[in-house]
This record gives structure tokens, C-alpha cells and sequence, in this order.
């Protein structure tokens, strides 16, 4: 796969429409082209303890962040006729639909790959699937695990091994 558009999310507490940062990585032709970050104001707007230990964000990080269809506004157009590619898709997508129906807007109904799916199909030795261990057996060194565009760069990197 040489176009794509690698996306992370980190939420804010167990609903996945909570999405409180979102990361983005445009691969054209095989190499970065665009990579694209910002900070959400979760709906619903809490933090849970669990969350906030794994990414590191609280409310007042995104206090004053925009809300997601200001952000999305952006991103739409970056990865217009892409296909959206994720390290668990089910998580990712998940969100991305729960956040589009919560401000309800119409889903465009995304191509999703799954690059924790082709790592498992193609990678069958490794101790576990976890995106720095897939990241790491692909070459590629994760040093800031659960920030959004960080993990999207993984992403990429896997995506661009593996699909």
C-alpha cells in the first residue's frame, strides 16, 4: 500500500466517543507527506484515572482544545479518497464513529486496514502484538507510546511494511 492515511486516537474515559487527541500520518507514494496533531475536548468531558495513567492527558490539557467536528474540519480534507489504516482497528474506528454520531454527522464510511491484524498473520513469533513490539520487529523505534501522532507514525511505518 503505497496511499494511506495512518490515525491514532487516545480517549479520555471508556466511552469512544471521548476522543481527546487524535494523530494523523498521509503517506502518498510510499512516504510521509503530511502528519497532522491536535488536542479534543472530550464528549463526554471527564477523564477517568486509567486513561489519563496510559496517555498522560487530563482536562485541563484540553480545556480550551477544540471540539472534535472543528478538528475533524481539518483532517477531512487531508485524507479525502485515502484509506484509513490503525493499529487495532476496532478501537480506532470505533471511535471515529462513536464521535460522529455523538455530534451527529454523517460517517463517510472509511476503508479501515488493520495493522495489528497483519502483524499477527504475518509476524507469528512475536512475544505479543503491542504497537512498540510490531513497531520494533519492523524497524522502527516507539519512543513516545500513547501520543497520538507518535503512534500513528508507528502506524505508518508498520503499514507501510506489512499492507
Amino acid at each position: 500500500m503505497q496511499n494511506f492515511a495512518a490515525i491514532d486516537f487516545e480517549t479520555a474515559n471508556s466511552e469512544r466517543s471521548s476522543v481527546c487527541s487524535v494523530g494523523v500520518v498521509v503517506v502518498r507514494d510510499g512516504e510521509i507527506a503530511h502528519s497532522f496533531y491536535s488536542l479534543i475536548q472530550p464528549e463526554p468531558n471527564y477523564y477517568n484515572y486509567w486513561c489519563s495513567r496510559v496517555h498522560g492527558l487530563c482536562r485541563a490539557d484540553t480545556e480550551t482544545a477544540p471540539v472534535f467536528p472543528d478538528v475533524w474540519a481539518e483532517i477531512a480534507p487531508l485524507i479525502a479518497g485515502l484509506p484509513l489504516v490503525a493499529h487495532n482497528k476496532a478501537f480506532d474506528e470505533g471511535c471515529l464513529k462513536a464521535v460522529f454520531r455523538v455530534y451527529q454527522l454523517d460517517y463517510p464510511d472509511y476503508e479501515f486496514y488493520d495493522t495489528l491484524k497483519a502483524a499477527r498473520k504475518q509476524l507469528p513469533t512475536l512475544p505479543n502484538y503491542q504497537l512498540h513490539t510490531v513497531a520494533a520487529a519492523c524497524g522502527y523505534r516507539l519512543q513516545r507510546h500513547h501520543h497520538a501522532l507518535a503512534d500513528a507514525e508507528a502506524c505508518a511505518w508498520i503499514a507501510r511494511e506489512l499492507l
